[in-house]
């Protein structure tokens, strides 16, 4: 399969890429790095990239910034980051991977675990990964010739402990190894509308 990472370059891209790229083509995207430049931010960035890549089989996106702070001080400006970045730039690179995709082909997008067990200063976090949750699985039931569309929602990493640990106390961790099964799981199987939870 032809396979399209963005956020290639993260942690969790990175693992993905590790656990595909001996089975398949990995096309490798990021905002400033990998073969393709892609901004979730900017639409006309996606359509781009996508319409000189076509056909391909699978989308996965692995990217997506949200912002974190104390709900009463959390600006506009703030709330702005999770919905353009991480939530409206998923939605429309899964939009713009509909006509660029073979029959059959999947799309793959990354929530996490706040949609579902949220924590102080992370308001912004559970509502964007909410909403692609929601999105997954209205989409699934819509989408044309076959085509599938997952979620995984990953718990925190355990690569990420050492930086945002004190944020998630009381948490079981997860080796970016593990999460890349999930990715593997939606492109490589038959399942649509499904939230792959990597606890």
């Amino acid at each position: 399969m032809r396979i399209l990472l963005v956020g290639a370059g993260g942690t969790i891209g990175k693992a993905i890429a590790a656990e595909l790229a001996t089975r398949h083509e990995i096309i490798a995207a990021g905002r400033q790095s990998g073969a393709v430049q892609l901004d979730l931010t900017d639409e006309r960035s996606i359509v781009r990239a996508l319409a000189d890549l076509a056909p391909l089989d699978a989308v996965i996106s692995a990217a997506g910034n949200v912002a974190f702070g104390p709900l009463e001080k959390l600006t506009s400006e703030q709330w702005e980051v999770g919905l353009r970045d991480k939530l409206m730039g998923q939605v429309n690179l899964a939009r713009a991977a509909i006509p660029r995709l073979r029959d059959g082909g999947s799309i793959t997008l990354t929530s996490g675990i706040l949609s579902d067990t949220p924590i102080r200063h992370g308001a912004s976090a559970s509502l964007v990964n909410a909403g692609l949750e929601g999105f997954v699985r209205g989409a699934a039931i819509e989408l044309p010739r076959g085509l599938r569309i997952n979620a995984v929602s990953p718990t925190v990493l355990t690569e990420s402990m050492p930086a945002i640990g004190a944020f998630f106390r009381g948490f079981e961790s997860a080796p970016a190894a593990r999460v890349a099964l999930a990715y593997s799981r939606s492109v490589e199987g038959a399942e649509t509308g499904k939230v792959y939870r990597v606890d």
